[in-house]
């Protein structure tokens, strides 16, 4: 079975079984919602055991949750560092337009038909993600997903096509 990353827990949180996940997931509501079922993964990135999630709420840059059956410091202390990650039966359907991390890291990018690298991560500085695109002998390009970069997304094809506007490929 597949597996998709949506956070890490960095810390215990109090005394009561809490822990901060730092969430990489556009759905944390979802994602960490009373009753959802995650799979924990080990610093190794071995599957540990399948958790399901008592409580949740955001707090700061981060999202505290509490897995049922775990309400001591000491049951979750062990997890600092693990990943928490959905099985692939647990996405949901997304809405025209939308996509989850792992339909674009991997895809090729083209303006008009010139190559211009692939997307390796995706990064949620604020208003927007900003897809980063590996290109050979420059620098990374920072493309923000907004309709006058993004044209089309063909994860078919595995083929995104972008309009660099002027000052987004500061090395041209």
């Amino acid at each position: 079975m597949n597996y998709f990353n949506v956070g890490k827990i960095v810390n215990t949180q109090g005394l009561q079984g809490e822990m901060r996940v730092l969430s990489v997931t556009d759905f944390a509501e979802e994602r960490f919602k009373k009753g959802a079922v995650l799979a924990l993964f080990d610093d190794q990135d071995r599957f540990i055991r399948d958790v399901e999630i008592a409580s949740h709420r955001q707090q700061k840059n981060f999202d505290i949750i509490k897995f049922k059956g775990l309400y001591h410091i000491n049951d979750v202390e062990q997890y600092k560092g693990f990943s928490l990650k959905v099985a692939q039966d647990n996405l949901s359907e997304l809405e025209e337009g939308e996509f989850y991390y792992h339909e674009i890291i991997g895809l090729d990018v083209y303006e008009e038909d010139v190559f211009i690298g692939r997307i390796s991560e995706i990064l949620q500085p604020g208003a927007n993600d900003v897809w980063v695109v590996k290109r050979k002998g420059k620098r990374d390009l920072l493309l923000p997903y907004i309709p006058s970069v993004i044209l089309n997304v063909d994860s078919k094809a595995g083929r995104v096509t972008v309009n660099l506007l002027e000052g987004l490929d500061d090395e041209n």
